[in-house]
């Protein structure tokens, strides 16, 4: 990863790294082959390392994760989830601007 604000989810540490995590936490479901994916990527990153300390970012890569995508009912990609304090508080699928994500993460940002 391109930074330390930015983690690998999976199926083996999502509740330590995702449903137990003290702040706020950005999850991209995406996969290898999604070109839209591929195209949110860096804008994933630089969400990443703007919220340093505010809110964590894990990838998770739903063919090697199929459990998890299942759980919370991602069915098209990309899908970035946000998740305070354990739960899903929102959602937003396929590719949108930058502005659009930190719009929607600043509304949740320290309120965990």
């Amino acid at each position: 990863m391109t930074n330390n604000n930015e983690i690998v989810a999976t199926t083996a540490n999502f509740k330590a790294e995702v449903l137990e995590s003290t702040i706020p936490v950005l999850v991209d479901f995406y996969a290898d082959w999604c070109n839209p994916c591929r195209m949110i990527a860096p804008i994933v990153a630089e969400i990443a390392a703007e919220y340093v300390g505010k809110l964590k970012v894990a990838r998770l890569n739903i063919d090697d994760n199929q459990e998890i995508a299942s759980r919370y009912g991602v069915m098209s990609i990309p899908t970035i989830a946000l998740f305070v304090g354990g739960n899903l508080v929102d959602q937003v699928v396929g590719f949108v601007p930058k502005r659009t994500l930190t719009a929607r993460i600043d509304g949740f940002v320290g309120r965990s």
